[in-house]
């Protein structure tokens, strides 16, 4: 594996997980009513430090490889989408409008993970732990959703 191409896809993971960085949790999060099973709250940072690791260290393993066209669209696509949600979700609120988001998601880390696979089982073995982790993401998305009818999201005029 290029330890510079690891380099580059851990800047573009980092870039994703930034958006945490601008659009955080704040108090009308904490406010939500949440599904019994929810991780606390330390587990977020610790979970999508280690996922984004495995996502950079799986496309390092796959791009430089012959007949890795698709299985890089899939990253990126993913990686974009990824960063997508956040702002969505926590950045403007809408809670039902994250939810065809991390459905796209899902289907993109599902792609990448089936590609990657395809080429190096390793590189797609590094991608279970993400859509495991999207799988259960989204399920909180639903839950919380369907537990708080009533959160207004921000409209963005008032930004």
């Amino acid at each position: 594996m290029d330890p510079l191409l690891f380099a580059l896809f851990l800047v573009a993971c980092c870039g994703a997980g930034a958006t945490g960085g601008l659009f955080p949790t704040g108090t009308w999060y904490e406010e939500l009513e949440k599904p019994s099973w929810t991780p606390p709250n330390w587990v977020f940072p610790l979970a999508w430090t280690t996922l984004y690791l495995l996502m950079a260290f799986a496309a390092a393993r796959v791009a430089p490889l012959e007949g890795s066209q698709y299985a890089m669209a899939f990253w990126a696509a993913q990686i974009a989408v990824n960063a997508l949600w956040t702002p969505v979700f926590f950045g403007l609120r809408r809670i039902k409008a994250a939810i065809p988001v991390m459905g796209c998601l899902w289907l993109l880390v599902a792609g990448a993970m089936v590609t990657h696979w395809q080429l190096d089982m390793l590189a797609g073995l590094a991608l279970l732990p993400y859509l495991i982790w999207v799988t259960v993401a989204g399920a909180l998305n639903v839950q919380m959703w369907r537990l708080n009818p009533r959160v207004r999201p921000i409209i963005t005029s008032e930004l």
